[in-house]
């Protein structure tokens, strides 16, 4: 007798509609232009897209699973892992690393007591580098949770960001 199949990953059926808002965008034989949309529903609803995640919405979409893992690592900002409650990503590409976007990521692992790709030990804080987030002329320039964009991040200016998240998480903030 052979051993039942793994069971897949199931999508809740409001993340089916959700998903089915995004593929009706398109037609039928371009359903992979969702795959960005899709992927995002999922972060958003689990924080990150694993593996299982990519291979149940291929079978979703109706594409091979190497389709949707080539989006999910080509952009960072798919999480391929769990991250803190606040994802940090400096930018640390030529023009913010010049203006001292490298330095900016070392004062926060430095302050945040964690290596640059760590998350602290009480999963609030992930730092990341991460490419051109195109404002150059204001670096050096981070991203926090994949949504807001700040600029001229000075030591002083990081410190009070991390004064914020902390208190935002003291209030229950997301």
């Amino acid at each position: 007798m052979n051993a039942p199949a793994p069971t897949a990953m199931q999508f809740s059926a409001a993340t089916i509609a959700r998903f089915d808002r995004e593929v009706a965008k398109y037609p039928p034989e371009q359903r992979i232009s969702a795959v960005m949309a899709c992927l995002a529903i999922i972060q958003q609803e689990q924080g990150w897209v694993s593996t299982e995640a990519e291979t149940a919405l291929a079978a979703y979409i109706g594409v091979e699973p190497i389709a949707v893992h080539e989006v999910t690592t080509f952009y960072n900002m798919y999480n391929q892992r769990p991250v803190g409650k606040f994802k940090l990503n400096v930018c640390t590409n030529l023009p913010c690393q010049l203006r001292g976007g490298q330095a900016a990521a070392e004062h926060l692992a430095q302050r945040l007591g964690i290596e640059i790709g760590g998350t602290t030990p009480d999963g609030l804080v992930t730092l990341q580098e991460c490419e051109c987030l195109g404002a150059c002329a204001d670096a050096p320039v981070m991203l926090v949770n994949d949504r807001q964009m700040c600029s001229f991040m000075s030591h002083d200016r990081l410190d009070a960001l991390l004064a914020e998240l902390h208190s935002a998480a003291k209030q229950g903030v997301k």
